[in-house]
């Protein structure tokens, strides 16, 4: 996947001025839910983590390969999840 086709999205809701989501995941099993988000900041990009609604992850990169690198962490951990039953929110 290439940067342009990974960053087309346009700024979400609620979120400040210049920070972009470019890749939301959000699953649930049960009452439990994962979310998994990495936007553009001015300051390069966010990689954050969240389970029931708690931030347990939230990195800053300044290195777009290291972006793509968390990304394919993050698409396994979804693949992982979804065969034990974790479906999309």
């Amino acid at each position: 996947m290439s940067y342009t086709e990974f960053t087309r999205t346009s700024t979400c809701p609620g979120s400040t001025i210049g920070v972009s989501h470019m890749f939301t995941r959000s699953l649930r099993n049960a009452e439990h839910t994962r979310r998994y988000t990495i936007a553009e900041t001015p300051a390069g990009w966010e990689v954050r983590q969240e389970q029931d609604s708690q931030v347990v992850r939230r990195v800053q990169y300044h290195d777009w390969h290291r972006v793509e690198r968390a990304r394919r962490s993050i698409a396994h951990e979804v693949r992982e999840l979804e065969a034990a039953g974790w479906r999309p929110e």
